[in-house]
């Protein structure tokens, strides 16, 4: 498979202060990749700096390039002509990622105008307005039509997440990443998101990269994984063997927590 992110000796400074030392992995097309660590490990900044949305105190140095284009120091029309159709994000608190002010069936038919004007095809509003109903269906949400009328703080957490998923989808593109996509849901709906990432990116041939520090979440996802400490890379590989037989003595720190912790509740419950 051809690679679609290539992420080569990234460097991410505040200032002085070094925040991601040295970083490098790929993701090729269609694959479901990994990148875990505890909170403060570099994951979701690196996150950012793939696509190109870091705060303007935060500086990235190095090479990253999405489907052949190069993102550092790279001038916002550029970034902003890619993000949708190249990358998009599902970021982990769907209540501040969507804006509380603009009804649901608008925030999802601004990028989706975009996409088909892109590709050529009717951008009237009977055609969004399809378009809207079709990618809130398809992200499972019950009663489309209502949710598309309605505001953000007026649907549930899960509800949200969905919607930011739809967003997401609404530009087709060809990596999608998911920051932490159910830390703020309860455990069955946490279920139903996991399914439907797994779905979604299915069907669409997406590439994924998931972001968590909950590791039977990653694994359930995801076919390779990359493990952070620290602003640093510690161990890449194919997850079973990763999760299996760590090698790196901070992995294997987070297995023995992970399966105590399954131990622990096993038994509560």
């Amino acid at each position: 498979m051809s690679v679609l992110l290539e992420v080569k000796s990234l460097d991410i400074f505040t200032g002085a202060r070094r925040l991601v030392s040295d970083l490098s992995f790929s993701i090729s097309a269609g694959e479901r990749f990994g990148l875990i660590g505890e909170s403060g490990s570099g994951k979701s900044l690196t996150a950012m700096a793939v696509t190109g949305l870091l705060p303007r105190a935060i500086r990235a140095e190095g090479s990253i390039t999405v489907n052949g284009q190069q993102i550092v120091n790279t001038p916002e029309r550029v970034l902003n002509s890619m993000r949708g159709r190249d990358i998009a994000v599902v970021f982990q608190e769907p209540l501040t990622a969507l804006d509380p002010l603009m009804k649901i069936g608008r925030q999802v038919a601004i990028p989706l105008a975009r996409r088909l004007k892109r590709e050529g095809a009717s951008a009237d509003r009977a055609a969004i307005r399809r378009g809207v109903l079709e990618l809130l269906d398809h992200v499972a949400l019950p009663q489309p039509e209502r949710i598309m009328k309605a505001y953000p703080h007026e649907i549930s957490g899960g509800q949200r997440q969905r919607v930011a998923i739809a967003l997401a989808l609404a530009c087709r593109p060809k990596l999608l990443i998911a920051d932490e996509p159910t830390t703020a849901l309860d455990v069955t709906t946490q279920a139903e998101i996991l399914k439907l990432l797994d779905r979604l990116v299915g069907e669409y041939n997406m590439a994924l990269m998931f972001i968590s520090h909950d590791l039977p979440v990653v694994a359930s996802v995801v076919n390779r994984v990359a493990v952070m400490q620290q602003g640093r890379l510690v161990e890449t590989g194919e997850v079973n063997d990763v999760f299996a037989a760590p090698a790196h003595e901070y992995t294997r720190s987070l297995v023995a927590a992970a399966h105590a912790f399954d131990a622990y509740f096993g038994e509560a419950l």
